[in-house]
């Protein structure tokens, strides 16, 4: 069966890596397999889920490559060295120009721990998404998976689902929750969404 290369560009944990290789190894992703693990953190566990797994990885470190667009085209080659059909953002902090998602244009996707258009945008990410949201006061939350261009948190929806807020959530709790009742279900399937498009196109 003809399937969609993936490739997951991670900072971290790998926590939302972890679902998409459980969600690929369950039947869940069938229309797309990750054959790449790119980090822009040399020391990112991630790197570790990626090699427990026996997926690819590489790591490209900005810092080494002395400006944005180095950094960007040592991706971008990376990518398509690997014929890279999808991309998947899963924690990956570093907000990409309009050269590398033109390049990749609806082939992009990422997930956003709030319902999008709240609480996203430059500068929300990580837990301040969630003190934002509890600051605000809102009774729901949840998860965004989105296509991504330039403008940070912009790009169109593909999905979303609602987690509520409940009494004495602390930013930690509410960003646990969402993980895992949003964000780890919608990411895969997204992800397939996606897959499935492509090789249809192709078909």
């Amino acid at each position: 069966m003809l399937k969609a290369n993936i490739a997951v560009l991670v900072s971290g944990g790998g926590t939302n890596l972890q679902a998409l290789i459980d969600a690929e190894k369950s039947g869940i992703i069938k229309s797309g397999k990750i054959n790449l693990v790119i980090s822009n953190k040399a020391d990112a566990y991630a790197l570790e889920r990626a090699k427990n797994a026996g997926i690819s990885t590489k790591t490209v470190l900005k810092s080494e490559l002395g400006s944005q667009e180095a950094f960007e085209n040592e991706l971008i080659s990376a990518l398509d060295e690997a014929k890279t059909d999808i991309i998947v953002l899963a924690g990956f902090m570093s907000i990409l120009s309009a050269n590398f998602t033109n390049h990749f244009k609806d082939r992009i996707i990422n997930v956003h721990p709030t319902l999008i258009p709240s609480f996203c945008g430059k500068g929300f990410y990580g837990l301040k998404v969630h003190e934002a949201a509890l600051a605000y006061g809102v009774k729901v939350s949840g998860a965004t998976v989105h296509f991504v261009n330039e403008i940070p948190d912009g790009g169109k929806i593909i999905m979303q689902k609602a987690v509520e807020i409940l009494e004495g959530d602390t930013p930690e709790v509410l960003q646990k929750r969402i993980m895992e009742e949003a964000e780890w279900k919608i990411l895969p399937l997204s992800c397939e969404k996606v897959c499935s498009q492509i090789i249809k196109e192709r078909s």
